[in-house]
């Protein structure tokens, strides 16, 4: 077919239109990805960067924080020394009458603290109100109120107030601190050495800090500055909400050097809840005694890494114990969170309510399994010991090279030796090699071994079995099971493959 120069002409600029519409399609899709490219760009920065002013959110929540004063009654001070010179100076001159009577003076202390509820509830900290004979609330608009103490927790640091004001007080909200990251800028409002209304601003310097200040430590630190006096009051988000309670800060000359901690809310908010609730704090018990898992104990236990709480012990008719969890389980997740190392499960414990029904999730003789387990209250005379059966047989000890050791099994010859009580079972270390990997790991004569990778043994020859197993496996430690004075223990062993 043969087409005339007019049929070719239309043809020629219908192609070209074609392609022009091509091409306007393509800028106006690269042009949209360009501004969808920018706007994700500027959120990003806008995460990252300071605002221009923390001006509006401060003064929406300077209302909201007080200050703290509590006066005391102290005995003696320095009437006490008054005294020892007095009495020295009657005896020297030979003379009789009694030194003055001892003197009462008053104390006082400073802190703060955050309204919680408009009704007069108010968060400080512990130490703060500890031993006050009265407490005394002052706020922003210098307003001042008594307050009752409704409860404190030594253990976290928190106590509860309650103020009676004539009109409803501007009250803070709680924030979510787990969804809080390093980096985040946060605000601290307090009254340091008795400057109320002071407002510092900086950043989560790290999250999770144990500062040896009690079992339950999980700190949010911040380089924002905090000083004398900061205690107990509110830590907020750029949202304004509460994701901690200052309560510590690490400082050689006693003021700010931009290490401080607070308290993250998504503990105090338990905690005061149930000071509000019945003046005390219930914490949840598991009823297990627990080590960390080393390297070496990680590769025993044939975990990918070091992670979980390795439970050493099981307290007989306990929450694990009725739920199936056994001596040498490692936990390696409770309620859903992660436990990444043995001290966090503590405060995962203590943070849940009695009565509740929990899933745990175990590694067991290298598979995960998940158990439900009833969580009981924890109470201050429980004991995590797991009693256990005894079993005898009359073996001469065993020289183990690969670990350093020499092993019996339990007569009552060495049971009087190194004082073993009737119930005890295993198989007993009678010497351990100087320069050994037993003598390395701190094992002594005395020390049972209860079970080999978690697998009970009774006898010499079945530690010897189990040994030899893992080094045939190409093993390099086995996780032993150790009882010593009254607790037990795991210890890794490294595996001597000469």
């Amino acid at each position: 077919m043969r087409y005339s120069s007019t049929q070719r002409r239309k043809a020629v600029a219908l192609a070209a239109d074609r392609a022009a519409q091509g091409r306007r399609w393509l800028l106006v899709a690269v042009a949209t990805a360009c501004a969808l490219l920018m706007l994700t760009w500027s959120a990003a920065v806008q995460a990252r960067s300071a605002p221009d002013s923390f001006a509006d959110m401060v003064e929406r929540l300077l209302p909201t924080v007080v200050n703290i004063q509590t006066r005391q009654t102290i005995e003696g001070g320095q009437a006490e020394q008054f005294e020892e010179f007095f009495k020295e100076f009657f005896e020297r001159r030979g003379e009789g009458g009694e030194p003055p009577p001892q003197q009462r003076r008053r104390g006082s202390s400073l802190g703060s603290g955050f309204v919680i509820d408009p009704n007069g509830f108010i968060v400080t900290n512990h130490h703060v109100i500890a031993d006050a004979d009265e407490v005394e609330v002052v706020f922003s608009d210098g307003t001042k109120l008594d307050a009752t103490i409704v409860g404190s927790d030594k253990d976290t640091d928190l106590a509860l107030l309650k103020v009676e004001a004539s009109q409803p007080l501007p009250a803070t909200t709680w924030g979510n601190s787990d969804e809080t990251r390093i980096g985040d800028w946060v605000v601290a409002i307090g009254n340091p050495f008795g400057l109320g209304g002071t407002v510092t601003a900086g950043i989560v310097s790290a999250r999770q800090r144990d500062i040896n200040a009690g079992r339950y430590d999980n700190f949010l630190q911040t380089d924002a500055a905090i000083n004398k006096g900061n205690s107990g009051g509110p830590m907020f988000n750029l949202a304004g909400e509460v994701v901690g309670v200052n309560t510590a800060i690490f400082s050689p000359s006693g003021g700010s050097v931009g290490i401080g901690f607070a308290t993250p809310s998504s503990m105090a908010k338990n905690i005061i809840a149930q000071l509000r609730e019945s003046g005390e704090v219930r914490r949840g018990w598991l009823g297990v005694r627990i080590q960390n898992v080393t390297d070496e104990l990680a590769e025993g236990l044939r975990l990918d890494k070091p992670r979980g709480a390795l439970v050493a012990a099981v307290t007989e008719g306990g929450p694990a114990e009725e739920a199936g969890i056994q001596q040498g389980d490692v936990i390696l997740e409770f309620n859903g969170r992660d436990v990444t190392e043995m001290r966090r499960l503590p405060a995962m414990v203590a943070e849940t309510a009695v009565g509740a029904e929990v899933d745990v999730t175990i590694w067991r003789r290298s598979a995960e399994e998940t158990v439900k387990v009833k969580i009981g209250e924890l109470e201050a005379d429980q004991l995590a010991a797991a009693p256990s059966d005894q079993r005898q047989e009359e073996v001469a000890p065993d020289k183990m090279e690969s670990l350093g050791l020499a092993l019996g099994t339990i007569t009552p010859e060495l049971r009087t030796r190194f004082e073993l009580d009737e119930d005890t079972k295993g198989v007993i270390i009678t010497e351990v090699e100087e320069g050994g990997s037993g003598a390395e790991k701190g094992l002594r004569p005395g020390d049972v071994i209860v079970e080999v990778d978690q697998e009970e043994v009774s006898n010499p020859s079945e530690v010897v079995e189990k040994v030899e197993k893992a080094k045939s496996e190409g093993y390099r430690v086995v996780t032993l099971l150790v009882f010593r004075q009254g607790d037990f223990q795991w210890v890794a062993v490294r595996i001597d493959q000469s």
